[in-house]
């Protein structure tokens, strides 16, 4: 791809995100979530393979019927109260609709399924884009509207991403499809909270967003797109190898790492709100993500394989 087109993808997904967050308007908040479909479509299909092909056509469904559903809740909403402000969103049904269309747009349960496909037939720079940079908007607006939203479909969804994203993630080899499935556990823990204390599910979103750029980054250096490659890493990178590990359990929430942080203060939050059944499922889910996490950080620092591999060992270069 051209640097100019590169450029103006860029500039345009950039616009689209301030758009969206700071607006008070809800056809403002949508023109900028149009502009940020449209914008990383090309980055989606620059391969012009036909998995890539089909990943953005999933992509360009998926978020052109939950921008149409954020259309349809805001003209619901102004039509019975006459109010078109973000914060103003009252009308139950406008809510309901809202956090279904949300839900599409973020992949959370059970809106999930579009998401490890177009992860999969991504590049992994344009993968790390749709896991962090394309969740900000729905978030924000997810953040401006939580105090009128259902807290019972909110939990419902959170418990079910949760479950999803633990249990497909268990039997997955490629790493793309593995961190997908990581984001829809983690936007699980971001839904559970955000009508309880919406300023939780943003530090949660900012460290996620931190650890996940770091999980992506490293592998793209590694080249690592399953975990075949990810065995015989070792010999060619043991210092991102090193730190991929940590990457790793810093996601998976292991106590001394960043990771536990917002899953600590989430639960510390929910047994405020008197919910500690609630807290005690998703955290024995989140045992679901751990197991793939240690087994992706087990391949990563492994110096041999454990059985013979048919993948060519990777030397240094002269």
């Amino acid at each position: 791809m051209n640097p100019q087109a590169k450029l103006i993808f860029a500039t345009s997904l950039l616009m689209g995100t301030t758009i969206t967050i700071s607006s008070n308007h809800w056809i403002l908040a949508w023109t900028g979530l149009e502009i940020n479909t449209l914008a990383i479509l090309p980055l989606i299909s620059k391969s012009h393979h036909p998995r890539a092909i089909e990943a953005a056509t999933k992509y360009f469904l998926v978020q052109a019927s939950a921008s149409a559903l954020v259309l349809f809740s805001s003209m619901t909403n102004a039509w019975h109260t006459g109010q078109w402000d973000i914060t103003q969103l009252t009308h139950p049904t406008s809510c309901l609709i809202l956090t279904s269309a949300i839900a599409m747009k973020l992949g959370l349960a059970p809106f999930h399924f579009w998401f490890p496909e177009v992860l999969q037939g991504s590049p992994l720079i344009t993968g790390l884009l749709l896991s962090t940079a394309m969740k900000f908007p729905p978030i924000t607006l997810l953040y401006m509207t939580s105090q009128s939203l259902n807290p019972t479909l909110l939990t419902t969804m959170a418990i079910l991403s949760a479950a999803m994203g633990g249990w497909m993630g268990l039997n997955q080899t490629q790493t793309r499809k593995i961190l997908a499935f990581s984001s829809i556990s983690h936007l699980g823990w971001m839904a559970i909270i955000i009508t309880y204390s919406p300023k939780l599910a943003l530090l949660n979103f900012y460290l996620y967003t931190l650890m996940t750029a770091a999980a992506f980054l490293t592998l793209n250096s590694m080249k690592v797109l399953k975990l075949s490659t990810l065995m015989t890493s070792w010999s060619k990178t043991p210092t991102l190898s090193a730190m991929l590990l940590l990457t790793l359990l810093s996601l998976a929430g292991l106590p001394p790492l960043t990771g536990f942080l917002p899953k600590w203060l989430i639960i510390e939050e929910l047994t405020k709100q008197e919910m500690a059944p609630m807290a005690t499922i998703i955290s024995l889910l989140s045992l679901l993500s751990l197991f793939f996490y240690l087994r992706l950080a087990y391949c990563s620092t492994i110096t041999l394989p454990p059985h013979t591999t048919n993948h060519m060992k990777r030397w240094r270069t002269n």
